[in-house]
């Protein structure tokens, strides 16, 4: 197989060029017609392509692709980064240039200095614009660059003609354009940038080069897992590894949002870029490069940026005609004031100003500044959303579901007592359940483990019952009431698993009580205050649920076929379903809703596999959640709205003469610096 040709993989372009919803159009429909290109997500925001492509689509024959078709492309990871230094310069020379044939509209300008000032700034300033339309044209579609250099050269080239004829200037308005629009776009791109810095700033948690414990310094990018490695106070955690040796205190704010510091001992895992605070550690390497827990977060946030909800993929529909619609409107504008008797110049400049004011540039900005900034603060609160259209979902939810133990409750019960029902002494039982909780994952047989006792033999996890295996050349049960028949379960609140020899009588009861966590009711109370229906559904028995005082409906005995028929049921009824798990035990059921959060005990999984992921152990995160999305799609909401409400006012007011294309220029740039800034505020969300 060819270098750079491989089945189903994704690739990441970084796109220089495009000015609007247009552009993200044209890019996305050129690398489409790329021989085995599945899907094409273009975010005009982060200025990436993200490919979906199949066997036949090279790296090559994508950014081939987005050149022909008027644009620049390189992969995004050999990418480097823009500066805007250039553009600023480039900026403050313009506008010196340009200030004497702006102030002619008030002072007394000679003519022939607009004429030299205002030529140079088209030839200059103007030559962006030109390239790009001419590009865009000659792939077969428009751009926001072909309504400015169609305006401004209207607007030029009227005044020059007038400039011999003896007739009035327009030199200002073609100026004001230029500059306008460039002011807007360098704007436009450092609140981009702004937006955009939650990945650049997890990249940066980790530090270079990290201790070997055998002495010397080696590039992190190098560590494998198995190396021992020597971590001081106050370094960055280079990787994620497991504490070999000492003790202190973690400042893991970085990466889960926990504002205070942990302590974290002997046996702890460590992820890449949480603060060692104030001690020695010796630390195995577990991960590979590139796979720590920090770099599947930023792929996580990446992967949510570059995706699109439904709403903007109508808005990319609607941008892909837009430009040639207003090309019509612009046309219709020019003819209808000659046919009304107006002058050829009061002509031009209405059709420039129905150019200069449709540009679409906040309708391709509105959802993925939106969804930077969403997604970014989420990140650095320990809120992670997989893609564009989980945030969509779980800002629109009327039910919330939750999972009890681990998740409302801490996950860790306790034996309380153990009851004998049979002739076997206590203690005895006591081993057989430890022997065949010894590898089971149910945080009941966490419990139950005994150190130095053997785990048994073919043991088998009977799901939502419990576990068979070999003790001793026995084959025992140990589960619920549902595996062991014949015991009758006190109501007294506590979980009770139940150990019976195969075929047998019940030998022992385990009463287990589990704590809730501190931030459970206020999440329920949380959730009822906004109006939403609150349950809990569970594989324990109604009386240990309802012990736990929660005051919401509750589902008990559940097997996970049953948590997956009740989710499905509930949306069935029309209910649009969150449910909070432990991402690992509820993985269908979380699948199966609207919206699967996943509590951050179960991290690796939880990343890979729900909608959400949340990077504490704290039920109040998934409301966080909620009114994170909540507030982001109104940001999202407000900004399509308003782009297309600008456009709607807009056009018909530069057609019948209401804006010169001055204040048409300002207006267009206005817009998109409003939604981009509107966007920004969700920066500063935090939840109370």
């Amino acid at each position: 197989m060819d270098q750079g040709i491989l089945p189903d993989r994704t690739i990441d372009l970084a796109i220089g060029g495009m000015t609007c919803a247009s552009c993200v159009a044209r890019v996305e429909k050129v690398l489409r017609r790329v021989p085995g290109v599945g899907q094409v997500s273009v975010n005009l925001a982060t200025e990436q392509a993200h490919v979906r492509a199949g066997p036949g689509a090279t790296d090559a024959a994508l950014i081939e692709a987005v050149q022909k078709g008027g644009y620049s492309a390189a992969l995004a990871a050999a990418a480097k980064p823009k500066s805007d230094r250039r553009e600023g310069l480039t900026l403050a020379a313009g506008f010196v240039l340009g200030a004497p044939v702006l102030a002619g509209m008030l002072l007394p300008v000679p003519p022939v200095v607009q004429l030299i000032l205002a030529t140079i700034i088209q030839a200059w300033l103007g030559a962006r614009f030109y390239k790009g339309g001419f590009a865009a044209l000659r792939a077969g579609g428009g751009s926001m660059d072909v309504l400015v250099a169609l305006g401004t050269t209207a607007a030029w080239g009227l005044s020059v003609w007038d400039f011999y004829a003896g007739g009035p200037l327009y030199f200002e308005s073609a100026v004001a354009i230029i500059l306008l629009v460039r002011l807007g776009k360098f704007l436009e791109f450092r609140a981009k940038r702004e937006a955009a810095s939650a990945i650049a700033a997890l990249h940066q948690l980790r530090p270079e080069h990290a201790h070997l414990a055998t002495g010397g310094d080696v590039p992190v990018a190098t560590l494998q897992p198995g190396v021992t490695i020597e971590l001081r106070p106050g370094e960055r955690v280079p990787v994620d590894g497991e504490i070999l040796e000492g003790a202190g205190s973690v400042d893991e704010s970085p990466v889960t949002g926990e504002a205070l510091p942990v302590p974290r001992g002997v046996g702890a895992k460590l992820l890449a870029g949480t603060l060692n605070l104030d001690g020695v550690f010796s630390l195995r390497v577990t991960s590979a490069p590139g796979e720590s827990f920090l770099d599947r977060m930023a792929r996580l946030i990446e992967a949510a940026q570059a995706e699109k909800p439904q709403v903007q993929r109508l808005a990319d529909r609607v941008a892909e005609v837009f430009v040639p619609a207003v090309l019509v409107v612009a046309l219709i504008t020019f003819a209808g004031w000659l046919l009304h008797g107006a002058a050829l110049p009061v002509a031009i400049i209405n059709a420039v100003s129905v150019l200069v004011i449709a540009c679409p540039c906040a309708l391709g900005l509105a959802t993925p500044a939106a969804i930077l900034a969403g997604t970014g603060v989420g990140a650095k609160n320990g809120i992670l959303f997989r893609n564009a259209d989980a945030l969509q979902a779980a800002a629109h939810i009327d039910t919330f579901v939750f999972d009890k133990t681990g998740t409302l409750t801490t996950g860790t019960p306790q034996i309380s007592h153990v009851t004998v029902l049979g002739a076997m002494p206590a203690a005895q039982a006591r081993e057989i359940a430890a022997a065949l909780a010894a590898r089971d994952t149910h945080p009941l047989s966490a419990a139950l483990r005994l150190p130095g006792v053997a785990p048994a033999e073919q043991t088998q996890a009977l799901p939502g019952k419990g576990i068979r295996g070999i003790v001793g050349g026995r084959t025992y049960l140990l589960g619920s009431a549902a595996l062991v028949p014949g015991v009758n379960t006190p109501e007294d609140g506590a979980s009770w698993s139940y150990l019976s020899e195969e075929g047998g009588a019940p030998l022992a009861g385990f009463a287990f009580t589990d704590t809730l966590r501190p931030d459970a009711q206020e999440a329920v109370t949380r959730l009822q205050a906004k109006g939403l229906r609150v349950l809990l559904l569970t594989g324990d028995r109604r009386e240990a649920a309802a012990a736990l005082g929660l005051g919401i409906d509750i589902i008990a005995g559940a097997t996970p076929d049953k948590k997956l028929d009740t989710i499905r049921d509930l949306r069935a009824a029309g209910s649009r379903v969150a449910m909070l798990g432990d991402g690992i035990n509820d993985a269908a059921a979380l699948a199966a809703a609207n919206v699967g959060l996943a509590m951050g005990s179960g991290a690796d999984t939880a990343i890979e596999a729900a909608d959400i992921s949340l990077l504490r152990p704290s039920p109040l995160l998934a409301v966080a959640a909620l009114d994170l999305a909540g507030k982001t799609w109104a940001v999202l909401a407000q900004g399509l709205f308003w782009a297309m409400i600008y456009n709607l006012i807009g056009i018909p007011a530069a057609a019948f003469g209401f804006l010169n294309p001055m204040l048409a220029g300002a207006a267009m740039a206005a817009s998109s610096l409003c939604v981009l800034g509107n966007a920004l505020r969700l920066r500063h969300w935090r939840y109370a």
